[in-house]
């Protein structure tokens, strides 16, 4: 601890190995509390390690990360452990965001957004409430006062590219300098043995040079077209061109930020307050689940019990959770009151409608905005890329979570002796049907988006997805007779597919480049409408009742089209992506 309050205020690149292990691991910890998976949590591990001139290895779980860091002279070992996790995709953002402001820093291009500026506006700016504005505002300016900021920008996606490429080369190259060199290697502070200190010195230079030998092409002439066009959109705006907003002032030399005011940036992540209050997420809940009910199958008194019954559950699901109640213990009260919330919502009708007494499945549809979507999808994801620790860790936890909203939902269906049989259909006509459903899949994704803690154009964008991808994969069944493992899998493998092209848009200057959003943040909402909870409810249902063949039967369907969810991202993954086609 000596050593890093001691070069707490010396430049990153300048720092000792432990103040640079302090900001990598701190990231990693961020990230994983944002409930990311274990590979996105050591990519950026390695983003943020590779600027300093540092490797990481890290085992990242569910909870908790072991990272080792060395700069090819000094190795130290940091071990992090979280209280709980959770999803937030604005973190997830925001940390892409973070990683390329200190790449910047640190004299090194930008591999998230070739437009550099995006990610310094966003950084330098997350103590005022307007940061988003103020991130397109600089793009516009940007843009708008240099007629050749356009290309160079178009130019910077090379860069961008390039720079991806080195690091992840890097990683290649530092790994097995790492474990030829570990022998002669020590803690932080510790020198290398005399008998080894030739090698040792080849070592050093040889990880140095393996993890630092693309500085200046990585930079790039592009990338400073760039930067002197924000500069000068800076200076005509008043305000000096590397200014800071964090309480320590930035120095000029040239080994960039201080690890201090790295770490008052990440202070500002992860203080941030949730974008929605417990009531306007509830009503997100609410439509998220009355959606969820009418692409199940169910009419419109199905859709108000659900709406009712999700609206209040995810209330007090929210007020528990930021009290820092357990988990498990909220997630079964937010159901229980969910149910009979719904349930006498529809009895309090049927005293002037008595059709609505018939629909008894609706209370299903108010317990789903607990499905835990982003451990589930996280979790596959995590098993495709072998890390089996962390993605069983994941899918433990998930099925955990729904195995106590399963059994809150069974409790509740035998003290007020419900019999759901499921819902009657409505026999519209096949066009209506799919218009309707866009719409619902549409305004579905949105409500789990917004409980996801994500920003309105990243919810929207996924919205849109979530409303291709779903009815695509309705109408496949309807029409085509598609099973519904296969339908969900191609509806998670478009959904894929057109992150990937949003991404790439953003990237070639198709689209602002302040759209740019991580692929996780649009694909895991998209698809967790998919995520058959109808099912899962049934399968524990029929448990109840000792039926155990048909508790099976809706168990086993439940899993098939669990399952093909993730298949279906990791193989958009590995057709677009060459860190996932290939195994380095």
């Amino acid at each position: 601890m000596e050593d890093i309050e001691r070069d707490y205020d010396k430049p990153i690149v300048e720092a000792c190995i432990a103040a640079k292990t302090s900001l990598i691991v701190r990231v990693g910890m961020l990230e994983l509390g944002a409930g990311t998976g274990s590979f996105r949590v050591r990519e950026m591990m390695h983003r943020i390690a590779y600027p300093m001139g540092v490797h990481v290895r890290a085992d990242v779980n569910l909870t908790d990360i072991e990272a080792t860091c060395t700069d090819g002279v000094s190795r130290i070992t940091e071990v992090v452990d979280l209280p709980t996790t959770g999803v937030n995709t604005e973190r997830i953002w925001l940390l892409e965001h973070f990683a390329d402001w200190l790449s910047v820093k640190c004299g090194q291009a930008g591999t998230y957004h070739a437009m550099t500026v995006v990610s310094r506006e966003l950084v330098d700016n997350l103590d005022e409430p307007n940061v988003y504005a103020a991130a397109r505002k600089a793009v516009k300016e940007v843009l708008a006062q240099d007629q050749d900021a356009a290309k160079a920008l178009k130019d910077a996606v090379a860069t961008a590219v390039h720079n991806e490429d080195e690091i992840s080369q890097s990683r290649i190259d530092a790994a097995a300098i790492d474990t030829r060199t570990a022998a002669g290697l020590g803690t932080v502070g510790s020198t290398p043995r005399p008998d080894d200190s030739n090698d040792s010195e080849v070592a050093s230079a040889s990880a140095a040079a393996a993890v630092e030998n693309s500085d200046s092409a990585a930079a790039g002439s592009t990338a400073a077209k760039l930067s002197a066009t924000s500069q000068g959109r800076d200076s005509a705006s008043g305000r000096p061109a590397s200014s800071d907003k964090s309480a320590s002032p930035e120095p000029q030399a040239t080994g960039g930020i201080t690890v201090r005011q790295a770490h008052e940036r990440l202070d500002l992540i992860e203080r941030r307050k949730p974008l929605y209050s417990p009531l306007f997420s509830g009503f997100a809940s609410a439509v998220a689940c009355a959606a969820f009910v009418f692409l199940l199958g169910g009419g419109p008194y199905d859709m108000a019990g659900a709406f009712v019954g999700a609206g209040i559950g995810q209330w007090i699901r929210r007020q528990m959770l930021g009290r820092r109640i357990n988990q498990f213990f909220a997630t079964g009260v937010a159901v229980i009151i969910a149910a009979l919330a719904c349930v006498g919502t529809l009895r309090l009708v049927g005293i002037f409608d008595p059709v609505a007494l018939k629909h008894d499945t609706a209370y299903i549809g108010a317990i789903l905005f607990v499905i835990p979507g982003f451990p589930l999808v996280t979790g596959g994801l995590d098993i495709a890329k072998l890390d089996f620790p962390s993605g069983v860790q994941r899918i433990t936890y998930a099925f955990s979570i729904i195995l106590v909203a399963t059994l809150g939902g069974w409790a509740v269906a035998r003290m007020v002796m419900l019999n759901p049989q499921g819902f009657e259909p409505m026999n519209l006509s096949p066009w209506l049907m799919a218009g309707l459903r866009m719409i619902a899949a549409f305004c579905g994704v949105w409500g789990f988006s917004v409980l996801f803690n994500s920003p309105q154009r990243m919810a929207l964008v996924a919205a849109v997805i979530g409303a291709l991808t779903d009815t695509m994969r309705l109408e496949m069944q309807d029409l085509l007779h598609v099973p519904p493992e296969m339908a969900a899998f191609l509806g998670a493998f478009l959904a894929g597919m057109l992150a990937t092209v949003w991404r790439s848009s953003v990237r070639h200057g198709l689209l602002p480049p302040h759209l740019g959003y991580p692929r996780i943040s649009l694909t895991v909402p998209s698809i967790v409408i998919m995520v058959p909870g109808l099912y899962m409810y049934r399968a524990m249902f029929y448990l109840g009742q000792f039926n155990t063949l048909n508790a099976l039967d809706w168990a086993f369907r439940a899993f098939m089209v669990i399952i093909c969810l993730p298949i279906g991202l990791v193989t958009a993954r590995v057709l677009t992506d060459r860190s996932w086609r290939y195994d380095v």
